[in-house]
């Protein structure tokens, strides 16, 4: 079902991979980003296609996310099949399959056939699994069948160029990207990862202009399929973008570019033309959902622009994000909702100090979950977390060891960056803060 078969030997290429830049002469001229919100429809891949058609002249990889809200789809697949309803995961699925397929007929006349065979066979990696009793972690299987759907949009996406006239190669990003086994958060083999981009990948714009890939996902060496964390195609797209020493990256969205704040949140969002590396680090940080958190560092390692532009209207100049220092930034907005505070106390009135802390942090890393907000006193420790259920129990009964656990939910976590008491002021208006945290620069506050 890949379309690109492992080879071994990828340490000792050196020359090999230099022979490669050499041919091809630094070919690659840009990384494209789509998101699910610009593939969520038949009308909309049909303006991707009208995209890429103005740029035919171009080399471009594309990289491509699931389809509108079919991530979510899947992860109710996940928790009904690790929960032990298998008819009910095989049910969710078949919806999914359903709505693949009717795309692609919509789509699709020519190369429909060939398309509906390799959804099938993409299928079946799922169906496999769901047939089968859970004996593994759920982040595992979590992993398994959310991943298939970047597959999914790709192969439709693919076929649809090509029946349109606009030529490109579709490959596995598992079969270039190699991670490692932290399920839903797996970190790239970079070593191993770029001899395949220069070997495998680099040579194929010989052929086309144009190739599709998918973000989010990787694979172990054990051809176990990976996810580099929510919403991680932005990060796939940059660093395929270091890699390929692409003299620029864009990421597609379905507004005008980066905007001061969530528009769906706040209707009087500004747009941000500039944005400093910097600047967008702290905003990812924050969590701001623009910009997955580890984009950046891939195309700040070699000077790589990042252009958020709107596809809606591609003729808007969109939001150029570099090395250089922007001043004058407006208040900048992130609203976090369903946070958890989880109240540590230490049992025998010890003082938390150094050792405390230390130890939380190494339950952290463990059980793989960032705090969003952290505050220390003597003997108390808060911990502000997004609501992950699985995660928030496991740090619970752990922290238990060493604490008086206790768990509040439904909270909301604001910061702004660049604030002033006004903006402040007005949004926390009938709000009683539970936390507080701030600096010259950031205010955080958490509330209920």
């Amino acid at each position: 079902m890949r379309t690109i078969e492992k080879t071994n030997n990828y340490t000792n290429n050196c020359a090999a991979i230099m022979s490669i830049i050499e041919k091809t002469n630094n070919s690659v001229n840009k990384v494209f980003k789509f998101g699910g919100a610009s593939v969520n429809s038949v009308e909309r891949i049909k303006s991707l296609a009208a995209i890429l058609h103005s740029y035919r002249s171009e080399k471009i990889l594309i990289v491509i996310s699931a389809m509108g809200k079919t991530t979510n789809a899947l992860e109710k697949v996940a928790e009904a099949f690790y929960g032990g309803h298998r008819e009910e995961a095989l049910r969710l699925f078949q919806q999914v399959k359903d709505i693949h397929l009717t795309t692609a007929k919509y789509l699709l006349v020519k190369n429909y056939l060939a398309a509906e065979a390799h959804l099938k066979d993409l299928f079946t990696e799922v169906e496999w699994l769901l047939h089968d009793k859970p004996v593994r972690d759920y982040d595992y299987y979590y992993d398994q069948v959310v991943s298939i759907g970047e597959l999914l949009s790709t192969s439709i996406i693919s076929a649809y160029l090509a029946e349109s006239g606009i030529d490109n190669q579709w490959i596995d990003v598992r079969d270039i990207f190699r991670t490692d086994n932290n399920f839903r958060d797996a970190a790239i083999d970079w070593t191993y990862s770029l001899a395949k981009v220069q070997n495998e990948v680099l040579p194929l714009f010989h052929e086309t202009n144009f190739i599709i890939t998918q973000g989010f996902i990787g694979s172990t060496s054990e051809n176990e399929s990976t996810t580099l964390g929510r919403e991680g195609s932005d990060y796939t797209a940059a660093v395929f973008a270091n890699m390929l020493d692409a003299e620029g990256q864009t990421i597609w969205k379905d507004v005008e570019g980066v905007m001061n704040a969530d528009p769906k949140q706040f209707p009087d969002a500004r747009f941000l033309a500039e944005l400093g590396y910097d600047e967008v680090i702290e905003m990812a940080y924050y969590g701001a959902q623009v910009i997955h958190p580890k984009t950046i560092k891939p195309l700040q390692n070699k000077g790589i622009p990042l252009y958020v532009k709107c596809f809606l209207d591609p003729s808007l100049p969109g939001t150029v994000i570099h090395d250089k220092i922007v001043k004058g930034l407006p208040p900048i907005i992130i609203l976090k909702e369903k946070q958890v505070l989880v109240h540590l106390h230490s049992k025998d009135f010890s003082f938390v100090g150094e050792k405390g802390v230390a130890g939380l942090y190494e339950l952290f890393a463990e059980i793989r979950i960032r705090p969003n907000l952290l505050q220390s006193g003597a003997v108390t420790l808060q911990v502000c977390l997004d609501d992950r259920s699985e995660k928030i129990e496991k740090l619970a009964l752990a922290a238990a060891d060493l604490f008086e656990v206790q768990i509040e939910r439904g909270l909301t976590l604001l910061t702004i960056r660049h604030y002033d008491e006004g903006v402040l002021g007005n949004l926390t208006k009938g709000k009683q803060a539970v936390l507080r945290q701030q600096t010259q620069e950031t205010v955080q506050t958490l509330m209920r």
